[in-house]
């Protein structure tokens, strides 16, 4: 799905796929992917008949004798770009955008000579040509497939050549083993045969450039492909378009059929193909079976003119005798009519068959939905103005603003249904409380990773824009039938500390209103209620903020804007049930079975709680509750929403998933200390990994399990659909298994195999493979440790990949059985899969080897009730782990508690586990530090007058001049000091900087008295492709003596433009790039 800024006249260009928000499946995509006829099958059909008058009129031989002349074929290897999709120049026309985006100016013609190669060879040998020397071939091959995969390769694009599908169900029908082997990365190759419209299915292997050192013209490619056919090399048939393709397969001793569709005949003659013709639609099964007739392809060209104007008479005459005598006419019977009859009819069985299976998605598509889904991509004025200063953009979406006010286009936004049920505020309407007001609407749904991605960004535009007309409305739309239910998402808005209003749109009404299509999606509305625009994916926020910025200029100049407050009803502030919990939404658990201690992820108290088995409190790390990223001892180190677990009794250390951190870290029981072994902080969207410690960034890990045969940690990456691995041994983390897809595909290796936000993970006894909770493919998967493909246990839809919507709550078989979300995997001793099927509030259980899935405890209703454990009550379990004496300890995430059930028992009993002595984190109130009188030499010191304020924020921003950036690697970090203690409070006192230079701190007076505060801030900046350089910057904020009553929040900016030293030392050297 696409994610558009759309509005009357500008849209935002769609970014890379694999960021893109989660959709609802496209209802027609499967019919274009699996055509059941079209006029190619006729073609075909004509093709065959041509064939026919071939073999019967050049020697007289028959297909015996020809295929002891030829050879045998028991296998067809065909080369993708320019054999299959007519991508090469498509490919090349994005490599020229890449290029002209460096500022390097290229044409097509320059790639030619690397068609064929592999993308590192393509980009890699254009840049060498051209000089190019700042950028590795990764950065190339990342910019070159954010550009191709969104805007050439798109979704059943029509790029496949004409009549390749056909010939590769003629090789099928014949017996023939057909493959892919490319020189390409699989991403592309997955994306050019979707855009093709050629199911993945079709092939028994499909061979791509990431396992090879050598590409074409090396041999190893094909070899690869006959080796995992099973197929001798002499019995294999290359279809290739490339110089360096046809090579390959003389240099792997294979026959092939060159076609002229990037080079011509002569310098494709070079290499000497075994056969040329003009596109795989002018291969017919002859020539691949027997080597057609053995002419020179110009003598077999000028033989097929001369029969061609026989053949329109005689394929009329022979469909008349079909219709007469019911006869075979190339292998299908009877009439033409016949044919698109029982074609019509497969089509319609199909198409049942598809709507039957994903009859739950159809409720998210509407008319104006599938409007934006296929005409939402035109060019964005962003994207035009890359690389232009933020005045010039701002002022260019004022002008939209003007034009499009001044021409009255748009449309108003809906009303809100009257009976909706809202959270953090009472109901809203456009027409009154929104009235006067910017307002972004959040379409989003609490299962999913890339809405919780977004939920820090929607809190910097609401911290930003506090005290002005700007409203956030978080319309939730639910996926799941469990998120319809209001107490559901009132607990995802108290998990989350979401602090706007929340309406909940469980029938999808605004949804299909106003034509969203995935989540999340933004909709900005003006003060009048017309609809600005519409932008959907994480990865928004400047989008976002130069939008809601430059239109609340516009319309204050214009007087349309209204200051009224709008009141708001927070639920934290009326939940009593939480604020003395011991516990705060426990995500995951873990065990160590021979000191009998029990690890808690205490989520949201941002802590990991240490008990015995019987609940006995022993101790806790991040005694504070806050959030943060600290190493450090027990009581200093901070967490940020932790969930996985898993514990090493080699080493007495526990392995923590710190998601929100996006962080692997290591708990040491024995120096009682914290550290990050991986991930630093920022979510990552490195889909292959291989960097060593905090270098290496994650996305989002959710679950981890620790494997003693290697010494490796396996990671759940929700974030971005993969299951990676930490080497403990080296400290390197790599990706593992799946291709980064959000889809429920099972595959023989990591490249075929795709998750849906993998959120549990269990290893198995033998320790080959590893359990997977599959949560937004509602399915139970098992990874082989070995190749890294996959395979299905128990739920999701075996059928269409693509189907994320196959969910329920049903006992049975393997795919028969329903699950619903599930979070919590676990392979217990007695070798039995016990899960967590989240949202449908249940612990279920899963034979492995009959794959029979049957119901341990809950009731399917969510609550809080112990008891007879099949008439007992769960709220959103998501961790499971086993102690010693056969009891399965569950984490309750939205009860607060843990629970647990003795597994041998004959009727077993669902109880509470007691937490004795674990009290909720008490929140030590940071002493600042007293105010240093010495500052370094070169500190620039800014000082500021905050008045009489009695609390609000402090707004920090620094710019930094053209052809700089702020460092990624260094980040600029800011500190609090104070004259005097007790008198202010600052939360935070320390942090970094965002990545535009900006922070908020916010104050509260707690005196009266004068004070002043200084805020230290260590700048760190970079110029393109040079040095790093260091700016330390202090601002002293005085306050004077508190008189005012005034109860509004200040907003005090502290602000400064970085100017770079030209200095002959080193001092402000950081590192060269």
């Amino acid at each position: 799905m696409a994610r558009n800024l759309t509005s009357p006249s500008f849209q935002l260009s769609p970014l890379n796929f694999r960021k893109h928000p989660r959709a609802f499946p496209n209802p027609f995509a499967p019919l274009q992917k699996h055509p059941r006829t079209s006029p190619l099958k006729l073609r075909r059909c004509r093709a065959s008949a041509q064939q026919k008058t071939e073999m019967a009129t050049v020697s007289g031989e028959d297909a015996t004798s020809k295929e002891e002349k030829w050879g045998k074929v028991s296998a067809v290897l065909f080369d993708m770009d320019g054999v299959l999709c007519n991508s090469e120049e498509l490919s090349r026309l994005a490599a020229v955008d890449v290029f002209a985006d460096l500022g390097v100016a290229v044409t097509a013609q320059d790639f030619v000579p690397f068609m064929g190669t592999g993308e590192a060879n393509f980009l890699g040998g254009v840049a060498k040509v051209k000089g190019v020397k700042d950028l590795t071939t990764d950065d190339l091959k990342k910019r070159f497939f954010d550009v191709y995969l969104t805007k050439y390769a798109k979704p059943n694009s029509g790029i496949g050549f004409p009549g390749a599908l056909e010939l590769i169900k003629e090789c099928k029908g014949k017996g023939l083993k057909v493959a892919v082997a490319s020189s390409a990365d699989r991403i592309k190759v997955d994306a050019n045969l979707s855009a093709a419209g050629l199911s993945l299915s079709l092939f028994d292997a499909i061979v791509s450039a990431d396992a090879f050192q050598n590409l074409k013209p090396a041999p190893d490619i094909f070899l690869a492909a006959s080796k995992i056919l099973h197929v001798d090399p002499s019995e294999c048939l290359v279809i290739e378009d490339a110089l360096a393709g046809v090579q390959a397969a003389n240099a792997a001793q294979m026959r092939c059929i060159a076609v002229t569709t990037t080079l011509s005949e002569e310098a494709l003659g070079q290499a000497k193909p075994t056969i040329v013709r003009k596109e795989i639609g002018n291969i017919s099964i002859s020539d691949i079976l027997y080597g057609g007739s053995f002419d020179s392809h110009n003598e077999k060209s000028k033989h097929k003119s001369e029969i061609n104007g026989k053949l329109s008479g005689e394929f009329s005459q022979e469909t008349s005798s079909t219709n007469q005598n019911g006869q075979n006419f190339g292998g299908l019977l009877g009439s033409r009519r016949d044919l698109l009859r029982y074609a019509s009819l497969g089509v319609a069985i199909f198409s049942f068959l598809l709507t039957l299976r994903n009859w739950k998605a159809m409720k998210f598509a509407s008319p104006k939905g599938l409007l934006n889904f296929f005409i939402g991509q035109n060019s964005s004025i962003f994207g035009q103005n890359k690389g232009e200063t933020q005045s010039t953009r701002k002022k260019q979406i004022m002008n939209y603003l003007a034009d499009f006010e001044s021409k009255g286009s748009g449309s108003n936004v809906p009303e809100f249904p009257e009976k909706l049920d809202w959270l953090n505020s009472a109901p809203l309407r456009f027409s009154r409380d929104l009235k006067g007001r910017i307002v972004v609407l959040d379409f989003w749904t609490y299962c999913c990773i890339n809405c919780m991605h977004v939920l820090p960004d929607l809190d910097y535009l609401e911290t930003k824009y506090k005290n002005k007309p700007f409203t956030v409305v978080g319309v939730h739309s639910a996926k799941f039938d469990n998120e319809k239910d209001l107490d559901a998402i009132r607990n995802a808005v108290l998990r989350y500390n979401i602090s706007h209003p929340v309406v909940n749109d469980g029938n999808m009404y605004m949804w299909r209103e106003i034509g969203v299509n995935s989540w999340p999606t933004f909709v900005i509305v003006g003060p009048t209620g017309k609809i600005l625009a519409q932008l959907a994916g994480e990865g928004r926020r400047k989008d976002l903020d130069d939008v809601v910025d430059a239109a609340l200029e516009f319309y204050r100049e214009r007087n349309m804007l209204e200051e009224k407050p709008l009141p708001l009803a927070l639920e934290r502030e009326s939940d009593k049930r939480l604020s003395n919990s011991p516990l705060k939404f426990p995500g995951k658990i873990a065990i160590d079975v021979l000191n009998n201690r029990l690890f808690v992820s205490d989520s949201n108290h941002n802590r990991i709680v240490v008990t015995s088995i019987d609940g006995d409190f022993i101790s806790q790390v991040g005694s504070t509750g806050e959030e943060g990223l600290s190493d450090g001892s027990f009581d200093t180190a901070l967490f940020n929403r932790p969930q996985g677990l898993a514990y090493n009794p080699k080493k007495n250390v526990l392995y923590v998933a710190d998601t929100e951190n996006h962080a692997l870290r290591e708990i040491d029981f024995v120096n009682e200390t914290v550290k990050t072994l991986a991930g630093n902080g920022t979510k990552g969207s490195d889909y292959k990994g291989g960097g060593q410690g905090n270098s290496q960034v994650l996305n989002s890990p959710w679950d981890l399990c620790y494997d003693p045969s290697n010494e490796t940690v396996y990671i759940a990456m929700a974030g971005q659909h993969q299951i990676w691995e930490y080497n403990i041994l080296n400290g390197i983390t790599t990706a593992f298994s799946g291709n980064g897809y959000e889809r429920n595909q099972n595959g023989s290796s990591s490249a075929s195999t795709s998750y849906a936000q993998p959120s549990g993970i269990s290893l198995s006894p033998d320790m080959q493979e590893a359990y997977i909770a599959d949560s937004e493919s509602s399915s139970i998967r098992a990874v082989d440790l070995k190749s890294g493909g996959s395979r299905l246990i128990a739920g999701g839809d075996p059928m269409f990949p693509e189907n994320l919507f196959r969910f329920g709550d049903k006992d049975g078989i393997g795919s028969g059985a329903l699950l619903q979300h599930p979070l919590g995997v676990l392979c217990g001793s007695d070798n039995q899969i016990y899960v967590a099927d989240s949202y449908n509030h249940k612990i279920k259980k899963i034979d492995p080897v009959t794959k029979q899935v049957t119901t341990l405890a809950g009731t399917g209703i969510a609550g809080y009730k112990d008891g007879p454990a099949l008439s007992s009550q769960l709220s959103e379990p998501a961790g499971l782990v086993e102690a010693s004496n056969g009891r399965l300890i569950i984490a309750d995430t939205n009860n607060s508690v843990i629970r647990y059930i003795d597994i041998n028992d004959k009727d077993p009993q669902l109880r509470t586990l007691e937490l004795k002595d674990v009290q909720p984190p008490l929140k030590t109130k940071k002493s600042l530090k007293r105010l240093r009188r010495r500052l370094p030499t070169d500190a620039k010191v800014i000082k500021i007058d905050a008045g009489k304020s009695r609390a609000g924020y402090l707004s920090l921003s620094f710019s930094v001049p053209e052809g700089y950036h702020f460092s990624k690697e260094a980040k600029s970090k800011f500190e609090v000091e104070m004259e005097r203690e007790n008198v202010i409070e600052f939360e935070p006192s320390i942090g970094n900087l965002n990545p535009d230079g900006s922070a908020s701190i916010r104050f509260k007076r707690i005196s009266s008295d004068p004070t002043t505060g200084r805020i230290n801030c260590k700048v760190y900046y970079c110029k393109e492709d040079e040095v790093c350089l260091y700016q330390p910057v202090s601002f002293d904020v005085s306050f004077q003596q508190k008189e005012s009553s005034d109860s509004n929040p200040a907003q005090i900016l502290l602000k400064y433009a970085v100017v770079p030293k030209i200095t002959t030392g080193t001092e402000q050297l950081i590192f060269s790039k």
